[in-house]
């Protein structure tokens, strides 16, 4: 594996393979690297066909280089400015909360709440535990 490729650095390659999981850049003759489908664009993307064809130059930022096993991580969203709306949109959007609801178990004579019924549960456990020991 080439000294030049270092992990940070942004270089041009070429598009020789997608798979479902990603697409394969050719650095230089020597070296190719894997850009995952997370790593395509921001958002989220389904088909890495409707975003690269092989052949396309593409521009990529090394995340990771595996000496040892011969593998370069790339990525093409990191060499892109994230979308000024999709930052607006995640601090605007209200996060969704449930309101909490009583515990309750059926008894014979109706509901109870959890609360209710702690005592009794406790003393029907050391009840218990002394039969069995």
């Amino acid at each position: 594996m080439s000294e030049k490729i270092e992990v940070g650095s942004v270089l041009t390659g070429k598009v020789t393979g997608i798979q479902a999981y990603g697409a394969f850049v050719a650095l230089d003759e020597k070296n190719q690297g894997l850009v995952h489908i997370s790593e395509i664009t921001h958002g989220f993307v389904k088909d890495i066909n409707d975003h690269l064809k092989v052949g396309d130059e593409v521009t990529v930022k090394v995340l990771s280089v595996d000496e040892e096993a011969g593998k370069i991580g790339l990525s093409i969203r990191a060499t892109e400015e994230a979308p000024a709306q999709e930052a607006e949109v995640k601090a605007k959007k209200p996060r969704k909360r449930q309101a909490a609801a009583p515990i309750t178990t059926e008894t014979e004579q109706g509901f109870n709440t959890l609360k209710d019924k702690l005592q009794e549960w406790i003393e029907q456990s050391k009840a218990e535990n002394l039969i069995n020991k």
